[in-house]
């Protein structure tokens, strides 16, 4: 380890001991890359998506009842309707005799089951393929959930809900254009389907089985927005950097921490998901939009190249934006990236001067591409020397210009 990357984890071990954590200067560092060690990325994380309070002091009473919560919407909201067992404290009445799998009631708790199967069904499917150039997501979890885990309780899994429902696995009426449409080779859709997968041993489950708890409990308390397609990548990597934490106090909770960060995080982004608000000031329309307009200003050339070949920003924009460029990098580079991009005070005005650097960085080959070649190069955007660190220095210049 050199000497600068020593001094450089000094200065994060320095500010984040303060009794009261400066977030100005903790941007600033976070800005230009997080270090892994000693857990260093995950506390930032924390703090810059207000999990974690600026005041130490208030931390542990915070992480207590946040992941005391979790518990609860475990309890509340993965066990098949009529199944638990009163020594996790959980009571529910014989719904034999009112409710029953055949009770046409909107409010029958199978009703709303069966309905919960659907949003089930496309988690499912997305969460088997999350980030395939990474095996990590198949591999068995050191902490499985014991509350759901246990042998010895009578809780269903969403993998064995997912593998004994009879429902046909439709998709959930919420994907639109651009969000899984075409993928970059990195992103090539790895052999870990239903019928692909080899459940592993009772007692054990796959990281990929935790990211789909989360989403799932995100959707059940999020009715308005619930699932949509493309939520699993942004809950990828905040659950990568959690997980492989090298402190075993803060890795053994990284499912709840999880939760709580992506739910802020979506807090932010959630109108990108929203397709009514599509064309709203607030909606993706509107920001693809300013993405072309910041070309203009800076490379006017290029912007109408792109015009005059009718490339819309819809056609790549929509998912660079959307999902915070996760399906257009390796997982390693998405991570560095979102370190600036949390770190940025109006980081998805910074995120949309990512999204022009990127084309600024390769004009040359768009000048010279003609309309096929160009849309293959941006939905499978050419890293320049394999490093995103340009496109953040040139994202900052844009944004200093301003």
């Amino acid at each position: 380890m050199s000497s600068i990357h020593k001094n450089k984890i000094a200065e994060f071990q320095s500010i984040l001991s303060e009794p009261h954590i400066n977030l100005k200067v903790l941007r600033e560092l976070c800005f230009n890359g997080v270090p892994f060690e000693g857990g260093i990325r995950c506390l930032c994380w924390k703090v810059l998506l207000n999990y974690l309070p600026k005041d130490r002091s208030l931390w542990e009473p915070v992480l207590q009842k946040q992941r005391e919560t979790y518990s609860h919407f475990l309890r509340e909201m993965i066990i098949q309707p009529g199944i638990a067992k009163v020594k996790f404290g959980v009571s529910r009445e014989d719904v034999t005799l009112e409710d029953h799998p055949l009770n046409p009631n909107p409010d029958s708790q199978w009703n709303t089951y069966f309905k919960d199967n659907e949003v089930l069904l496309q988690i499912d499917k997305d969460v088997r393929r999350l980030c395939p150039d990474f095996s990590f997501f198949l591999n068995p979890t050191e902490y499985p959930c014991l509350l759901i885990m246990d042998p010895e309780n009578e809780y269903e899994t969403l993998r064995k809900r997912v593998e004994q429902t009879t429902l046909k696995s439709q998709t959930v009426a919420r994907n639109r254009s651009g969000v899984t449409n075409v993928s970059s080779p990195l992103k090539t859709s790895a052999s870990n389907s239903l019928g692909d997968y080899v459940p592993l041993p009772n007692g054990c489950e796959a990281h990929w089985e935790v990211v789909e708890r989360i989403l799932f409990i995100y959707a059940k308390l999020n009715p308005g927005i619930a699932y949509v397609q493309g939520m699993n990548e942004i809950v990828g990597p905040i659950y990568y950097s959690f997980a492989t934490n090298p402190n075993s106090v803060w890795k053994e909770h990284a499912e709840a921490d999880t939760f709580f960060c992506f739910t802020n995080l979506m807090a932010e982004i959630r109108d990108n998901f929203i397709k009514s608000l599509d064309d709203s000031q607030c909606g993706i329309t509107s920001k693809m939009e300013r993405v072309y307009s910041t070309l203009k200003e800076e490379d006017e050339e290029l912007y109408l190249k792109l015009q005059e070949q009718n490339i819309k920003p819809q056609f790549f924009a929509f998912r660079w934006l959307t999902l915070l460029l996760s399906q257009e990098f390796v997982l390693p580079d998405v991570i560095r990236i979102w370190d600036s991009l949390f770190a940025d005070e109006k980081r998805f005005d910074f995120l949309l001067m990512v999204a022009c650097a990127m084309l600024i960085l390769i004009r040359d080959q768009l000048l010279e591409g003609d309309f096929t070649t160009n849309m293959r190069l941006l939905q499978d955007y050419p890293l320049p020397n394999g490093d995103v660190l340009p496109i953040i220095k040139k994202a900052k210049e844009l944004q200093d210009s301003k």
